[in-house]
């Protein structure tokens, strides 16, 4: 425990975070604030985890709060979406904790503050948002980054938060400026990875920072794109309509097993109607065996240019 630092004031998702637990992906603000949005603080859980789990729990919800045990890392408990604890497990693995503190446990922040998480990348494209999502290892991120190695900005990687104005437009709310590539990637863009450290237990995948290409202010939701691999040898591109839309939201809500547990279920699909009714929907499957970004892109952006010109 003789790592954790002083208490610091970060940025995450548009709300002040005060944490001991260091966070070097996070921009520090005013630490003088009067108000704090989320609190992360250290604390022995083990005692609450006995009294609400069983002894095949991994995971206990209720309309309150999540609690979740890691092994051999920590037990996290999320509460009222403005507490999170951390209670270690033996070793004090400070890398692997802060990979759940932004993952599972900002998705239940989110959650219970009445924020749609999607599992994606957003990026801005003539002023608006446009969403890549998918299953894990689909190329989200990579495909983001295509789109900032051709100049444009970064709003979020691996979770978009939506929240909604008095008039029910999406909104996509900036996270932090920092990507996750695999070294893959990297290849493909020519980078080199020895400006970067590897992410905790995934020493090909590595944490980039975003400095000027990443927007710090929210935009409206415009457009979601699906990302799929296909064993076909050409991209393909359909639009999604129908009920498939507010299925597709629901299959890539981030950690969306929280949403019955939490009492969500008609919130959620209240909200996605909101987001299938102003934004529009499309699958993109890219073949497995080749790097297509660039086709990607081009893709994406022509597509873009037709919606724009109807």
């Amino acid at each position: 425990m003789e790592k954790v630092a002083n208490e610091v004031v970060y940025n995450a998702f548009g709300f002040s975070v005060k944490s001991r637990i260091p966070f070097p992906e996070l921009l520090v603000v005013d630490n003088e604030r009067d108000s704090i949005d989320i609190e992360i603080e250290l604390k022995d859980l083990s005692k609450l985890w006995v009294e609400l789990s069983d002894s095949q729990s991994t995971l206990v919800m209720n309309e309150t709060l999540v609690m979740f045990k890691v092994a051999d890392t920590a037990i996290f408990l999320v509460e009222e979406g403005s507490r999170i604890t951390v209670s270690p497990l033996n070793e004090y693995k400070e890398d692997v904790i802060r990979l759940y503190l932004l993952g599972s446990c900002m998705g239940a922040i989110l959650m219970q503050r009445g924020i749609i998480p999607l599992h994606g990348s957003a990026v801005a494209i003539n002023g608006k948002a446009y969403a890549i999502i998918g299953d894990s290892g689909a190329g989200k991120s990579t495909l983001a980054s295509a789109f900032l190695q051709k100049g444009y900005q970064l709003l979020t990687d691996d979770v978009i938060g939506v929240y909604f104005t008095n008039d029910n437009v999406p909104m996509v709310i900036p996270s932090y400026p920092q990507q996750k590539l695999w070294q893959k990637s990297l290849d493909a863009f020519g980078i080199d990875n020895r400006e970067f450290r590897p992410v905790y237990q995934r020493e090909t995948k590595f944490a980039i920072p975003i400095k000027d290409q990443f927007i710090s202010n929210p935009l409206p939701l415009a457009g979601l794109f699906e990302l799929a691999i296909t064993e076909n040898e050409e991209i393909e591109l359909k639009q999604i309509e129908g009920l498939s839309r507010l299925q597709t939201i629901l299959i890539h809500t981030y950690r969306n097993f929280l949403i019955q547990n939490l009492g969500l279920s008609n919130w959620h699909f209240t909200n996605s109607t909101k987001i299938v009714n102003r934004a529009t929907m499309y699958q993109l499957r890219r073949p497995n065996n080749s790097f297509t970004v660039n086709e990607l892109v081009s893709q994406i952006l022509n597509c873009i240019d037709k919606e724009i010109g109807k």
